[in-house]
């Protein structure tokens, strides 16, 4: 598919998207810890279809009535040989360990980008847990055969926080007695913090956690599997596109956004006040305007998803912003340092890769021009929130990308006054 976007003004108030990190975490939480969970405000992207897909391969039921869902579990026990995973990174790499629960073994498999990245990491550690692993040199499909043993082990976090995530969750489901989880490098700790709030409420043992370093399983006696109620919190990742381009191009309300959230890229509010965009937070929303904007310093090491919409802002922002954290990003969708820095060069903007640091020249400001999604989601989002105060028309190709994380995102925009065109 490819959309056009032509320079606009908007404005309104607009709701927040359901967070796929929340919501893909709840799908892994309410199989683990078994009986009824409801789910309210679920998200419907491509990644949280592939998520319900996975927990009832593993034996879930689910049924949505109206804006819920209605997951049943009795525990994880495959009723499928094979398990999808989409080109969900997550989805991939938290439902793994939950899947080698199994006494079968098991094929996990996925698509795109997803095929492409690294799952080294399974082939190290799930041995030490009396897990069978076959991968294709260290890339998908992976076989798996369990049961899973908990035992006392140390885990590499510095490729991503989500491998932690699945070996909690499954540790939990599997009754995990007097062991713990050490982690060194740990990237992401907000979504470590997440992941520790979801278990919570889906009455899942917590581990301890001490200073992100280890996570100590007590054993305590797990809690009767009966109902619970979730809802799924507003996407601050989706979001920060729609904040971006309220501080570029009209006065936009957003709403539905917990300000308390863990989630990770709710830094974004730091970004936006550090540049001097027009901002003010509100119960119940936060609303952004256009202001004259500085360049900033921000470290993303800990929220990487960021890098899209901070680019665009920044180049909008007076100076040369400065942003640390480039290492995180080979292994997304796309290598998103180089794609972020070809398909924004298209639009006049220079952008600096230093080792870690990414140098973004910004205010000369943009012009129209032909970009690529490279099949990444967040890439086709920022070129259109960028192409909004670009000097004429902006052509996306491979625009559908967004449905893995916000199939809403244009209609979300052209409801605030955006004049987006799709073409094919």
């Amino acid at each position: 598919m490819v959309v056009t976007v032509d320079p606009s003004s908007i404005k309104g108030d607009i709701w927040a998207a359901a967070s796929k990190s929340s919501m893909q975490r709840a799908c892994a939480a309410a199989i683990a810890a078994g009986g009824t969970s409801i789910i309210r405000n679920p998200g419907n992207s491509n990644d949280d279809k592939a998520a319900l897909g996975v927990v009832e391969a593993l034996g879930a039921q689910v049924k949505q009535e109206g804006n819920e869902l209605i997951i049943q579990s009795s525990g994880i026990h495959a009723r499928s040989t094979s398990v999808h995973c989409g080109e969900s990174g997550l989805g991939i790499r938290m439902f793994t360990p939950l899947v080698a629960l199994n006494k079968e073994a098991i094929t996990i498999t996925g698509e795109g980008s997803l095929v492409n990245r690294p799952m080294d990491f399974f082939d190290e550690v799930l041995p030490q847990l009396e897990v069978s692993v076959q991968s294709k040199e260290g890339k998908l499909p992976l076989v798996v055969k369990g049961p899973l043993v908990p035992k006392n082990i140390t885990i590499d976090g510095s490729l991503s926080s989500q491998f932690l995530t699945g070996i909690l969750l499954a540790y939990a489901a599997a009754g995990a007695s007097d062991v713990a989880v050490t982690v060194t490098n740990l990237k992401s700790k907000p979504y470590v913090d997440l992941t520790l709030k979801v278990m919570e409420d889906f009455g899942l043992e917590v581990p301890e956690n001490r200073h992100y370093e280890s996570f100590y399983f007590k054993g305590k006696k797990p809690a009767a599997a009966g109902s619970r109620t979730y809802t799924v919190e507003g996407d601050w990742s989706g979001a920060a596109f729609l904040l971006v381009a309220g501080a570029i191009a009209g006065e936009i309300n957003v709403k539905g956004l917990d300000v308390f959230s863990t989630q990770a890229d709710k830094a974004i509010l730091q970004a936006l006040m550090s540049c001097s965009a027009g901002i003010s937070i509100e119960p119940g929303q936060i609303t952004v305007r256009p202001m004259p904007m500085k360049a900033f310093h921000f470290d993303a090491t800990d929220c990487p998803d960021l890098f899209p919409p901070l680019v665009a802002l920044a180049a909008y922002c007076n100076g040369k912003t400065v942003l640390e954290g480039v290492e995180r990003l080979t292994h997304k969708e796309s290598n998103r340092a180089l794609t972020l820095q070809e398909e924004f060069g298209k639009m006049g903007l220079t952008i600096e890769l230093q080792d870690d640091l990414m140098i973004i020249h910004g205010g000369d400001g943009l012009k129209g021009a032909s970009v690529h999604s490279h099949h990444d989601h967040r890439i086709a989002m920022a070129c259109a929130v960028a192409a909004l105060k670009a000097s004429g028309s902006t052509r996306i190709e491979k625009a559908e990308a967004i449905n893995k994380s916000y199939p809403s995102f244009y209609d979300h925009i052209c409801s605030l006054g955006a004049t987006v065109k799709e073409l094919v």
